[in-house]
């Protein structure tokens, strides 16, 4: 992980990934066919890890959105995690990248997460109903992942999770029909 963090998928050498890793690359062939199933296994315990913290269920509408500035919040304790992400989706919009696949399925899936948890709001009352819930989720989104690339670049300068609250407080104050 840290080796694709650090160099990205393209510049990370298999015989790197295995010395750090203390084995030998005939090793981590072996449990891992190819270097493309290495980083997809990679993003999967990325994915993994984060669904477990959140538990059996995942939070209902305005509860989703505290649980992302949660989120957030734990990623300024996993910097190589943060780096990993940023880098290798920023990398997989490039022709031919084995996780392009993953990166546009996970972000239609964080989508529909954030897209239903804003629709379950709205029927609690606590939105508009007649607001576009895709191109709000897709903001939040964009947000985060902005956030992440500006405090990698200055982490004592950047307080994510202050920001990412602050834009979804003032995102849900105008789906609510409140103007700040």
């Amino acid at each position: 992980m840290d080796t694709f963090a650090a160099r990205g998928y393209n510049n990370a050498s298999l015989q790197e990934i295995a010395d750090r890793a203390g084995v030998t690359q005939a090793g981590v062939l072996h449990y891992f066919r190819s270097k493309p199933q290495l980083l997809t296994s990679v993003l999967a315990l990325r994915d993994e890890t984060d669904i477990e913290q959140l538990g059996p269920e995942r939070p209902r509408g305005l509860a989703f959105l505290r649980h992302l500035v949660d989120t957030v919040r734990r990623n300024t304790e996993r910097e190589g995690i943060v780096r990993l992400y940023a880098v290798l989706s920023a990398e997989s919009v490039t022709e031919g990248h084995p996780a392009q696949d993953y990166f546009r399925e996970r972000y239609a899936g964080l989508r529909a997460f954030v897209t239903e948890a804003l629709a379950e709001a709205s029927e609690l009352g606590e939105t508009r109903p007649d607001l576009n819930l895709e191109e709000a989720a897709t903001a939040i989104i964009a947000v985060m992942d902005g956030l992440q690339i500006q405090w990698l670049l200055a982490p004592e300068t950047i307080d994510m999770a202050a920001a990412t609250d602050r834009v979804i407080n003032a995102l849900l104050a105008d789906l609510s029909g409140e103007r700040a």
